[in-house]
C-alpha cells in the first residue's frame, strides 16, 4: 500500500479525521488523502477531537473526489454509514468502514454531547487504521495444509451433538474425555475436551494449530517467526509420546498457544528413540 484515499460525502468530519490519523500512523511510508462527493469545510469539532490526541488537522481542506488522481491511489476506504458513498474510478483495492456520521443533525444535543460523537468516530477510525497498518508489509508465514483447534466444554455429549450439526459431519472418534472431528474440506482438525475437574496439560487446551508438510517446513516456520519478532514458547523439536510430531509452539500477542506441527513419516517413525524423549530440531 503506497497511496491511501478516504472518502465520505462532505469530506468534513470522518474522512478528515481518518486522513490526520493515517498520516500520524503511517508517516511518510504512505501517501494519504481524503475527498468527498459534496465537499464542505472541515468541521471544527473534528479539529477539536483530533487536537485532544495531539494531531492538528486545522490546515487540511475538503476536496472533491474528482480532483484526486487515480494513479496515485492503490487503496480506497469509504466511511459512509447511512449515506451513499462517493464513487472513485480506478483499479484500487476497496474497503468499506461504515462509521456513523458524527456531524449528522441532532438539535437536541449540547456541545459536549456533539464532541463526544466526534471522539467516538475518531477512536473507531483509529482502531481500524491501526489494524490496516499492522497488516501492511506482512512477512511470510507458514504454508498450512491443515488447521487444528481445541476447546474445553462442560457437557461432552451435548457439545458433540452441537458441533456435529454445525460442521455437518460425525466425529472421527471419541473417548470419555474428548471428541475429535476431521473436516477435510475445511482442512480442520477440531477437538472437544471435557472440563471434568481433572488436570489437562496446557498444550492441549484452548490452542490453535497449523499443520505443515514436513519437518523442514516446521524449522522454516520457526525462522520466519523469529525474524518477525513473534514469541517462541518452545523451539522446534520432535516429540514421540502421544501423537508423534515435529512441533513448534508460539504465543500470540495475548498469550494464546499456537502449535505449528508436521506429522512424522514412516521412516521417521521407524527411528523412534528408546527413551522417547523429545529431540531438538535447531
Amino acid at each position: 500500500m503506497k497511496g491511501l484515499l478516504f472518502l465520505c460525502v462532505q469530506n468534513s468530519a470522518r474522512s478528515q479525521m481518518a486522513e490526520g490519523l493515517a498520516r500520524a500512523i503511517f508517516g511518510d511510508a504512505v501517501r494519504v488523502q481524503s475527498a468527498g462527493s459534496k465537499p464542505a469545510a472541515v468541521n471544527p469539532l473534528a479539529i477539536a477531537a483530533m487536537a485532544e490526541i495531539g494531531i492538528d488537522i486545522s490546515a487540511q481542506t475538503s476536496k472533491p473526489v474528482d480532483s484526486i488522481d487515480p494513479g496515485g491511489v492503490d487503496t480506497v476506504i469509504t466511511l459512509c454509514a447511512d449515506e451513499v458513498c462517493p464513487v472513485f474510478l480506478g483499479n484500487a483495492r476497496r474497503l468499506h468502514w461504515p462509521i456513523a456520521d458524527p456531524a449528522a443533525p441532532a438539535p437536541a444535543l449540547g456541545d459536549g454531547e456533539r464532541l463526544a460523537r466526534f471522539r467516538l468516530a475518531r477512536d473507531q477510525i483509529k482502531a481500524r487504521i491501526e489494524v490496516l497498518a499492522a497488516l501492511r508489509e506482512l512477512p511470510p508465514g507458514p504454508a498450512a495444509i491443515e488447521f487444528h483447534s481445541s476447546i474445553r466444554v462442560r457437557d461432552l455429549a451435548r457439545s458433540a451433538r452441537f458441533y456435529s450439526w454445525l460442521l455437518g459431519i460425525q466425529p472421527r472418534g471419541w473417548t470419555h474425555r474428548y471428541v475429535t472431528f476431521i473436516c477435510p474440506e475445511l482442512r480442520l482438525n477440531f477437538v472437544l475436551l471435557v472440563s471434568d475437574g481433572k488436570e489437562l496439560h496446557h498444550d492441549t487446551l484452548y490452542h490453535f494449530g497449523v499443520a505443515l508438510a514436513d519437518k523442514d517446513a516446521v524449522i522454516e516456520a520457526y525462522r520466519h517467526a523469529a525474524r518477525a519478532g513473534w514469541q517462541v514458547e518452545k523451539p522446534p523439536r520432535t516429540t514421540w509420546k502421544g501423537t508423534p510430531l515435529h512441533e513448534l509452539w508460539l504465543k500470540d500477542p495475548d498469550g494464546n498457544l499456537i502449535e505449528i506441527y508436521a506429522r512424522l513419516t514412516a521412516d521417521e517413525l521407524a527411528r523412534r528413540p528408546a527413551d522417547e524423549q523429545p529431540v531438538a530440531l535447531v
